[in-house]
């Protein structure tokens, strides 16, 4: 897992380190407040909707508000876990523990019917 400036943690689409923006389709930051079962069920289920949907297209920033309470303050965010999608536009926002998958599909702006396809693929 690399850091990038500000000390939060960057997943790119394998998990292991910043993929560069414009390769990444989706900029997603995931705003969590320590290691409580909550941050870790979102961060769980907010993979693995990036893993079956996006498939390599996505890049996952990880921020822990405990660590960098300034970050999140910027963000103006009021609630926890926060999930933010920056690219592409339109910015939307999701609150939760990330456990509503078609609510979150629809955020992202996926179709139905890509989900569905996607989930035809799957063995």
């Amino acid at each position: 897992m690399k850091h990038n400036a500000s000390g939060a943690a960057r997943l790119d689409a394998t998990g292991t380190g910043a993929a560069p923006h414009g390769a990444a389709g989706y900029l997603l930051q995931l705003y969590i407040a320590g290691t409580t079962s909550q941050s870790a069920r979102a961060i769980a289920n907010i993979r693995k909707i990036c893993e079956e949907h996006l498939e390599g297209h996505y890049e996952l920033e990880v921020v822990d508000i405990s660590q960098h309470p300034a970050l999140a303050q910027g963000e103006q965010i009021v609630a926890l876990p926060a999930l933010i999608k920056k690219f592409p536009l339109p910015m939307r926002r999701f609150i939760g523990d990330m456990s509503q998958t078609a609510r979150i599909l629809r955020g992202l702006d996926l179709r139905e019917e890509t989900v569905k396809a996607s989930s035809a693929r799957r063995p």
